[in-house]
């Protein structure tokens, strides 16, 4: 039987220079279940866990008094030490931030002023589904690459949980086109310890902090 163009791209990467951005089409996505949120869990009570709740509390206090949703949350550890919202397709997650009072979900919230993303933009199917939706503040760590043969040697490279790729223009360029405007940019999270992660914080143009 002869293979369709479509089902022939089914789990490659497809990366565009002139963009700089690169997309997974996703042949096996990862499930979300009670052992990926308890590794979090558990990396979130070490040393880096704590730098990383700290540097990114601080970027948000630096920028904007809304209180966020966090969107993956992780282990739950920036969402305690925050005090803000969280949300997650995790069921496992979704049942500890109900537990606690913590979940709203920012596909229904009319208000959505600010969210924050570490380490979850590029899992999402449709990022800008999300994106369209924030009225302020969006404040990112995600990989950045220069290429696609960076990508395929990186340890950031998980076909079926990383879904899109992003270089540092391609990532402001995208934002940009979305009627954002890039405020900060940061390799904090590099520096202290992991492996080409920049931290980005963007403001909808217009918006009124007040």
């Amino acid at each position: 039987m002869r293979q369709s163009l479509k089902d022939f791209w089914k789990g490659s990467l497809i990366w565009c220079p002139e963009k700089g951005m690169g997309h997974h089409l996703v042949s096996n996505p990862i499930k979300y279940e009670n052992g990926y949120f308890q590794r979090y869990r558990e990396l979130d009570k070490t040393q880096m866990g704590a730098d990383l709740t700290f540097a990114r509390t601080r970027l948000v206090l630096k920028h904007c008094d809304h209180v966020p949703v966090d969107i993956g949350v992780g282990g739950g550890r920036f969402v305690e030490s925050m005090g803000c919202y969280g949300y997650d397709v995790n069921p496992f997650a979704v049942e500890w931030l109900k537990s606690i009072g913590r979940f709203k979900n920012p596909y229904t919230e009319e208000n959505l002023n600010a969210i924050t993303c570490w380490d979850s933009l590029e899992h999402l199917e449709d990022p800008r589904e999300l994106i369209d939706r924030v009225k302020g503040y969006v404040f990112v760590s995600i990989p950045i690459f220069n290429d696609s043969n960076e990508i395929l040697t990186s340890k950031h490279y998980r076909p079926g949980e990383h879904l899109w790729y992003w270089s540092r223009d391609g990532f402001v360029n995208w934002f940009d086109e979305l009627g954002f405007d890039l405020l900060e940019q940061n390799t904090e999270e590099t520096t202290l310890g992991r492996e080409n992660i920049m931290s980005f914080v963007f403001k909808r143009r217009g918006f009124n902090a007040d």
